[in-house]
């Protein structure tokens, strides 16, 4: 059961902007330097992903594909970064930023919530992210869907604030054993998070009320309007937004 101390409290004190306070409308993409300093000058927390490129620099991109957010037909592990920065994001003058470009410009003005996309073993990409934020001094938690890598975490950096991410994971090609301890999670005794953030659309449900009950954080994501919120704040302690101004 996590303590509520000052490493946990940025998590419930503002909503949290997923991938950057970003617009619907192209212009400020998702998890893009234009939609960070937006939320900076909102003074709202961001939530960003990252993943590694072919030559393993840490990118904030949410896709493991190009295609939805530059047209490109090209998976992101299959190029260096010195093609992907080639590519525009949308309609927009934004590129693929790389994670130590979002640490310079944030610079503790507000806290970070990075979410780590790796479903394998942890590797290059857990190891790499370290190296970069051991010498970050802003505030920070790291997330993620895989347990294993919150475990590797929590035995490299044990004062580091991280959490789990869940759902009730509907795909179909999923193994569903996988599915069940996921779903459950059946792994959160064993890697001890601080907090679960979890699909607003899959609640109320008794998996998050046992662990509310138990003193466990809960994120709410994604909310996408006020109606939604007030749904979210009925289960959850905070709540990760995009579209609108909560």
């Amino acid at each position: 059961m996590p303590v509520l101390n000052e490493k946990l409290k940025w998590l419930l004190e503002k909503p949290i902007a997923h991938r950057g306070l970003h617009s619907n409308n192209g212009k400020c993409p998702e998890n893009s330097i234009k939609a960070f300093k937006r939320a900076i000058e909102y003074g709202f927390p961001i939530e960003l992903d990252v993943r590694l490129s072919r030559d393993e620099k840490i990118i904030v991109f949410h896709d493991s594909s190009l295609e939805r957010m530059t047209g490109v037909r090209k998976r992101i592990s299959d190029c260096e970064y010195s093609e992907i920065r080639k590519y525009n994001l949308y309609d927009s003058d934004q590129k693929i930023p790389l994670l130590t470009e979002v640490l310079e410009i944030v610079n503790n003005r507000v806290p970070l919530l990075i979410e780590i996309k790796n479903e394998k073993y942890p590797g290059r990409l857990e190891k790499n992210l370290w190296e970069v934020l051991r010498d970050y001094e802003g505030q920070y938690a790291i997330q993620s869907f895989n347990p294993f890598t919150i475990l590797w975490f929590k035995r490299k950096a044990p004062h580091l604030v991280c959490g789990i991410l869940s759902c009730s994971f509907t795909e179909e090609d999923m193994v569903w054993v996988k599915k069940m301890i996921l779903k459950n999670m059946y792994l959160n005794k064993f890697i001890s998070p601080d907090f679960i953030a979890y699909n607003i659309h899959d609640m109320p449900n008794k998996r998050i009320i046992k662990f509310k009950e138990k003193g466990f954080i809960i994120l709410g994501w994604t909310v996408k309007n006020k109606e939604e919120e007030k749904f979210a704040r009925k289960y959850c302690d905070n709540i990760i937004f995009e579209g609108y101004m909560p």
